[in-house]
């Protein structure tokens, strides 16, 4: 079973990784080679410091992502998009079309590195991977994101099961179709005499209480300035088809995937991991939407009902989500399988296809396509990696995370900033702890099913370079014990020189 935000307004790597690009290829006046390596070292070690200071990521005490999501809680009011968008990834120039280019993966290494850094990591990852804990076929992928050069790749091409690391794919096309300023809406609509009203739901999983009640209070409001006190009222998921229920069947893990949901189907105050789940998350919500009503003095009399708006009705009431940027770092610093499916059906939407699991896959696989990964063999049969049926490879997972990283692609830093913070955050708030090197350095999705563990993300070495990397492993039998050697693994990649 899987695992039960974010980013900096200002980020404080982007100056010294411009001096850690520079001091690497221009000679320091006046330096002798002793000198020059010394100072190349330290600039590296003061890098991988601003990382542990912008892994939060912080503004003005609190994490940006919080103040986003408290912002849109703050009133029903906005539109799709803000202006502003997320800042640029800390990377060099875009050079990852190689990304996709045909490699040897029977070798540990694609293709060998200049200064020597493939033969460290062949050295130091090779007897890594052979731990028992890692079960019958680990995979393994390492890529410098400012070259877009592959360091490492053991079973490279292999298409695995990759739990919940899928959700990095599914942040990825979500942010690629729609940007990251896009928001949900939930409307209210009324029928022309205003004795009917639909509350229609547009697949915001994260609606909560409290807008709910607004909407209420404004839609209320607007019945009664035209004297009306008593309504029918109706509730209308049609933006979503197929079936509601993922693939696994009832489970504390994820509710039904509706256009309309409270609180993420949730029926305790949680508001992240397992939790029990309502079984028709769009009828409860309705049901409370009518109880606000009442508060506001309009009755509704019958329970509500499924149904479409009224040809010629209007809005009268409308909320917006928090921006797909937030949602996407939600989604993967807690690992949250109802936003992950959401993001999957929106993207479904975007590019025309039904919003079902289906839609979703096709609509996922086409938006990676555009951005020239290597697809073969990838099945996305959800949007949060709960199906066995999903499959990656380690070149891909690892390509994504360069992506993500490319300053050709500023719409994708989401999926950078969202990455669990090894110590601190999400699900990786308890691994890396005590002496662990890796603590705070370390940004990485998790993945975990019955016999698979995964773990992919960035981390900074001694040199300074920014490494995506992606560990996949099947067949283990014991989840800690192969946690503990894919946490071995990442903290591994720090210390290369």
């Amino acid at each position: 079973m899987d695992e039960p935000g974010k980013r900096p307004s200002v980020n404080p790597l982007d100056k010294l990784i411009g001096l850690a690009r520079r001091g690497g290829t221009i000679r320091l006046k006046g330096l002798n080679d002793r000198q020059f390596t010394a100072v190349s070292a330290g600039l590296g070690l003061v890098l991988a410091a601003g990382v542990v200071l912008a892994a939060g990521p912080w503004d003005s005490g609190q994490r940006k992502a919080e103040t986003d999501w408290a912002a849109a809680r703050s009133g029903t009011g906005g539109a799709h998009h803000e202006p502003a968008g997320p800042d640029t990834a800390p990377s060099a120039p875009p050079v990852l079309a190689a990304l996709s280019a045909a490699v040897d993966n029977s070798a540990p290494d694609a293709r060998t590195a200049l200064d020597g850094a493939a033969a460290a990591l062949r050295t130091a990852l090779g007897p890594l991977l052979k731990d028992p804990a890692l079960g019958t076929r680990p995979a393994a992928v390492v890529i410098d994101t400012a070259s877009g050069e592959r360091l490492y790749g053991q079973g490279a091409g292999a298409p695995m099961t990759p739990a919940s690391t899928v959700k990095i794919a599914t942040a990825v096309a979500a942010l690629s179709a729609l940007g990251p300023d896009h928001r949900i809406p939930t409307t209210v609509r009324a029928s022309a005499d205003l004795r009917g009203i639909v509350l229609v739901g547009g697949g915001d999983p994260t609606l909560d209480k409290a807008a709910l009640r607004r909407m209420a209070t404004d839609t209320a409001r607007a019945l009664k300035e035209r004297g009306v006190d008593e309504v029918r009222l109706g509730y209308d998921t049609s933006r979503y088809s197929g079936p509601a229920r993922h693939p696994i069947g009832p489970n504390e893990n994820i509710a039904p995937v509706s256009a309309l949901m409270t609180d993420e189907g949730r029926l305790d105050s949680t508001d992240s991991g397992p939790a029990p789940r309502s079984d028709d998350p769009a009828r409860d919500t309705a049901r409370t939407f009518a109880r606000f009503l009442d508060d506001a003095g309009v009755a509704t009399g019958a329970d509500p009902k499924p149904g479409r708006p009224a040809t010629g009705s209007r809005k009268v009431a409308e909320h917006r989500s928090a921006p797909l940027s937030s949602l996407v770092e939600r989604a993967l610093t807690n690992s949250d399988n109802d936003i992950a499916e959401a993001l999957a059906r929106q993207t479904a939407l975007a590019t025309g296809e039904p919003a079902d699991f289906d839609g979703g896959r096709r609509a996922v696989t086409a938006r990676l396509r555009t951005l020239h990964l290597p697809l073969t063999g990838a099945n996305f049969a959800d949007g949060s990696g709960l199906n066995r049926k999903d499959k990656v490879t380690a070149g891909l997972l690892a390509g994504l995370l360069a992506r993500a990283a490319d300053p050709d692609h500023p719409e994708l830093r989401p999926v950078l900033t969202g990455l669990p913070v090894a110590g601190f955050s999400g699900t990786l708030s308890d691994r890396f702890t005590g002496k662990s090197a890796g603590t705070g350095l370390i940004r990485a999705k998790t993945g975990t099913l019955t016999g698979v563990n995964t773990l992919a993300g960035t981390v900074v070495d001694r040199k300074g370079r920014l490494l995506a990397f992606a560990f996949l492993a099947s067949g283990t039998t014991s989840p800690s014990e192969a946690q503990s050697a894919l946490d071995t693994l990442a903290t591994t990649l720090g210390t290369i020189r």
